[in-house]
């Protein structure tokens, strides 16, 4: 299932008790659906205040319903920030999360000396002119494997600091700058606190060799502030081609103008990605924790 939400109202993707969260607003419409309790597992958690347009879960149906009436349905039942945009069957052995390659997220920065008002809550407002150039140059000292401690939120619960970067890349598209990222997996504020790095040096603030000094040092508290979540959207899961999932054009639609799908870059070669690849078997999915 391909979902796409306003981050807006929720505190992130996650399933809470005192909060309202994606997951459980999504499973209470499924539920609903099937008459009986529903729950779905993702590609990436989100933060609270993140968007998403290409959000890919797994759920096991508990009953038989056609694709028509899982897609309708949910939409009669969610609320207008939150839809489901394609339902497809899959295989057995197909994980939301662990049969992800790759995620890819774009962080939009609009960058003008007024206050925004109809992007307000998808975009991060900037009003000091930012030099995305230096900003690309900088950021290509995160491509590769490395430890991404000083980019690491001090309760973030992965239990490896490492995570491979395939591509980020800075580009001023008018008044927006947008930063382009994409990585077998990412850590808790990772991208936002590169963005607010990036932006730093943008300002001028810092020479292009500061991403690479910070990542050098391992130390989050010698970063800068995390940038905000209105910003960054989660755009893309990448899986193995037999699974077959529907390709659509990479959002968010403040950049439809790009025309770049789904799935047009080639993943680098990793032992991680080939061992993705080959791992066929996962648990049983009622036994993941979502």
């Amino acid at each position: 299932m391909g979902v796409e939400y306003d981050g807006s109202a929720y505190c992130g993707w996650q399933r809470l008790k005192h909060a309202a969260s994606v997951q459980g607003t999504l499973e209470a419409a499924l539920s609903r659906i099937a008459n009986a309790p529903v729950q779905v597992l993702c590609s990436g958690r989100t933060d609270s205040g993140v968007h998403a347009t290409r959000q890919v879960v797994h759920f096991d149906a508990p009953v038989t319903r056609t694709q028509k009436a899982w897609l309708f349905g949910a939409n009669a039942n969610l609320p207008r920030d939150v839809a489901v945009r394609w339902v497809v069957p899959v295989a057995d052995d197909f994980h939301a999360r662990l049969s992800a390659l790759a995620r890819r997220y774009r962080y939009v920065i609009l960058n003008q000396p007024s206050r925004p008002v109809l992007e307000r809550a998808n975009a991060t407002w900037c009003r000091e002119p930012l030099d995305a150039e230096r900003m690309h140059a900088a950021a290509q000292a995160l491509v590769g494997e490395h430890d991404f401690s000083s980019f690491r939120a001090a309760g973030c619960q992965s239990k490896s600091r490492w995570r491979h970067v395939h591509f980020i890349e800075v580009r001023r598209y008018g008044q927006l700058v947008v930063i382009d990222i994409q990585a077998n997996a990412f850590l808790h504020h990772m991208i936002r606190n590169i963005a607010g790095a990036l932006v730093a040096v943008g300002r001028g603030d810092h020479s292009t060799g500061y991403l690479g000094e910070l990542l050098a040092l391992r130390d989050r508290t010698q970063g800068n502030v995390t940038a905000p979540g209105c910003g960054l959207h989660f755009v893309d899961a990448l899986y193995d081609e037999r699974f077959v999932l529907p390709k659509e054009p990479l959002g968010p639609n403040l950049l439809a103008f790009l025309g770049e799908w789904t799935g047009e870059r080639r993943l680098p070669d990793s032992e991680w990605a080939r061992a993705r690849r080959q791992r066929r078997v996962h648990p049983p999915r009622r036994e993941v924790s979502s």
